[in-house]
């Protein structure tokens, strides 16, 4: 009888060791990837994953008609999460933030972005894609976040009916005519090559070195 109660018990024990492991359901309970120390330039700490199986984001900036360019994600192992999603980091999910020379301009659950022209006045400016788990942390692969850059330059409008080159229209406003180039990816597949090309996109994927710009909150478009 002892020993009958004594096998009972193991097998309770054993059941309870296996829900352990297993977590809920039977999925794994287990962390993904590892926080880091360190953080992006607004705080948010990295969390770090195997390359083998990181996230990936591409992005590409055109003029579009009216006062906006578009911009287009194009992303690799990564699923938007819908809003109102627990924050709790899953792999390969949550969300994109774009920003504008270091300033964050919208937070994305999109591939698709309208940015308007008044946010890129006339000059170059660097527009910017990173990937964000759920829980705010940065998705990240080296140290680095995963993120991609495009540069794109704003000239002045020309009035309807204006040739170019013949002063007129506001000074100083924007218009969204002139380019958009890469300026290259970060986190990506490739060991810390820089994507350099003279196409309007930015689709590749690499490891860019260079950090530009200091994010700071300015507005949430829409």
């Amino acid at each position: 009888m002892l020993a009958v109660c004594v096998l009972l018990l193991a097998g309770s024990a054993g059941c309870g060791t296996s829900s352990a492991h297993g977590g809920r359901n039977g999925r794994s309970a287990s962390p993904v990837g590892k926080v880091l120390e360190g953080t992006d330039k607004e705080g948010s700490h990295l969390r770090q994953v195997d390359k083998k199986h990181a996230p990936e984001v591409g992005i590409e900036v055109q003029p579009d008609t009216g006062d906006s360019w578009d911009v287009r994600l194009t992303l690799h192992h990564f699923r938007f999460s819908a809003a109102g999603s627990r924050a709790r980091p899953v792999a390969g999910h949550g969300y994109a933030r774009l920003y504008v020379d270091g300033r964050l301009v919208s937070p994305l659950r999109t591939t698709g972005y309208r940015l308007p022209a008044r946010l890129v006045p006339r000059g170059t400016h660097h527009v910017t894609a990173r990937l964000y788990a759920d829980d705010g942390t940065v998705w990240a692969v080296k140290g680095e976040p995963v993120e991609s850059t495009a540069d794109i330059t704003s000239s002045d409008p020309q009035p309807s009916g204006t040739p170019s080159g013949t002063p007129g229209g506001t000074p100083g406003a924007a218009d969204p005519t002139g380019t958009a180039r890469p300026s290259g990816t970060r986190g990506g597949t490739s060991d810390g090559a820089s994507t350099e090309t003279a196409s309007m996109s930015a689709s590749g994927i690499g490891l860019r070195t260079e950090r530009r710009g200091s994010p700071d909150h300015v507005e949430e478009a829409s």
